[in-house]
């Protein structure tokens, strides 16, 4: 249930568009550099990004997480 709050809120502050999508998507990113730090997100979409954070949201350990987090990054590439 968090991780589809999480999806919906960066959903809707990103269609808001302004600042607050800009804070949202820079929150959203954060979190997910903790788990892949060296991550280039800036060529990624709002979806692609709401995806990843559905992973660090989902409650798997930091080892899984962080082989789900590099599994789909090397798929958007």
């Amino acid at each position: 249930m968090k991780t589809l709050i999480a999806s919906a809120l960066v959903a809707t502050a990103a269609l808001a568009g302004g600042a607050s999508a800009m804070t949202s998507t820079s929150a959203a990113e954060v979190k997910i550099q903790r788990y892949a730090p060296d991550a280039d997100l800036s060529a990624l979409s709002d979806a692609q990004i709401a995806s990843l954070l559905n992973v660090v949201n989902g409650g798997d350990s930091r080892g899984e997480t962080e082989s789900k987090i590099e599994s789909l990054l090397r798929a958007y590439n």
